[in-house]
C-alpha cells in the first residue's frame, strides 16, 4: 500500500512538472510573440504615416511611394495573421523595405530622406548601382542609375530575389519582378545582368550571380579551391615522397617491406 501511494505521488509530481514546464514555455512564446509584434507594429505605423502623408511630385517618387504603399498593406495583413515571433519578424522586414522605398521617394522629391534605417546584410552584400548604364539586350533597352530620373523611375532597395542578389538602385523597368512573383529567374536573366553590371564595382560577376553568390564570394570560393589544390598537391607530394622513400624502395629493400521586364522573359 505504501509503495503504491509513493508511486502515485511521484507520478503526480512528474505530471505536474511537465504541465508547469509546458505552461511556462507557452507563456514565454507568447511574450516573445507580443514583443516581436510590438516591434513590427512600430515600423508598420511609421511606414503608414509616411505613405498617408506624402504625395509624389514626379514619376520616380510616385512609383516609389506606390511600392511603399504596397509594402504597408502587405505588412498590415501579415501583422494580423502573425502567430509566431518569426512571422512577426517577417512583418518587420516587409515594413522596413517599405521605409526604404519612402526614403527613395523623398530623395527623388529633393527633400530630407529622414533618419537612417537599420542595415540589412543581404542588401549590403547585393551591392549598389554606382554609375549610369544603358544597355540593349535582345532588342530591348534597359537603364540603371544610382539616381532617380525620367528614364529610371523604378527603385529597388537591394537584396535577394529568388536566391540571387539584385543591387540597390534606380532602373528603367523592374526587371526583377517576374522572379519575385514566380520565385525563379528566366533564361535571359543572366544575359541582362551581365550586360547591365559587368565591371561595376561592388557587384557580383554574371557567373557569380548565376551561382547565387554576392560580390567577392566568387574570389573566396576560388581561393578555397586553390587551398584544396594546395592541400591535395602537398598531400600527394608528402605522401608519395615519404611513402616512396620510407616505406618502399629504401626501407623495403633492406628490411623486406615490399555550376522582366520589357520584352524579355525573366
Amino acid at each position: 500500500m505504501g509503495t503504491a501511494i509513493t508511486v502515485i505521488v511521484l507520478v503526480l509530481i512528474i505530471v505536474g512538472g511537465i504541465a508547469f514546464f509546458a505552461r511556462s514555455q507557452a507563456q514565454a512564446r507568447q511574450r516573445q510573440l507580443e514583443d516581436a509584434k510590438a516591434d513590427a507594429r512600430r515600423l508598420v505605423e511609421r511606414l503608414g504615416g509616411q505613405v498617408l502623408n506624402l504625395t509624389g511630385t514626379d514619376v520616380a517618387s510616385q512609383q516609389a511611394l506606390a511600392d511603399a504603399s504596397e509594402r504597408y498593406n502587405a505588412a498590415g495583413s501579415q501583422l494580423e495573421q502573425a502567430k509566431t515571433a518569426e512571422q512577426a519578424r517577417l512583418v518587420k522586414e516587409t515594413a522596413l523595405e517599405g521605409l526604404y522605398y519612402v526614403r527613395a521617394a523623398r530623395t527623388a522629391m529633393g527633400i530630407d530622406p529622414g533618419p537612417k534605417l537599420p542595415e540589412e546584410i543581404q542588401r549590403e552584400q547585393a551591392g549598389k548601382v554606382t554609375e549610369h548604364r544603358k544597355v540593349d539586350v535582345e532588342g530591348q533597352s534597359y537603364e540603371a542609375s544610382p539616381d532617380p530620373g525620367a528614364g529610371t523611375p523604378y527603385y529597388y532597395p537591394g537584396g535577394r530575389v529568388a536566391g540571387r542578389p539584385v543591387p540597390q538602385g534606380w532602373y528603367s523597368t523592374p526587371w526583377w519582378k517576374t522572379a519575385l512573383v514566380a520565385g525563379a529567374w528566366g533564361i535571359g536573366s543572366m544575359l541582362l545582368f551581365d550586360a547591365m553590371f559587368s565591371g561595376m564595382s561592388g557587384i557580383a560577376s554574371a557567373q557569380a550571380w548565376e551561382s547565387g553568390y554576392d560580390a567577392g564570394q566568387e574570389d573566396a570560393m576560388a581561393d578555397m579551391g586553390d587551398g584544396g589544390d594546395m592541400g591535395g598537391d602537398m598531400g600527394a607530394d608528402m605522401g608519395g615522397d615519404s611513402g616512396g622513400d620510407f616505406g618502399g624502395a629504401d626501407f623495403g629493400g633492406d628490411f623486406g617491406g615490399g555550376d522582366f521586364g520589357g520584352g524579355m522573359d525573366f
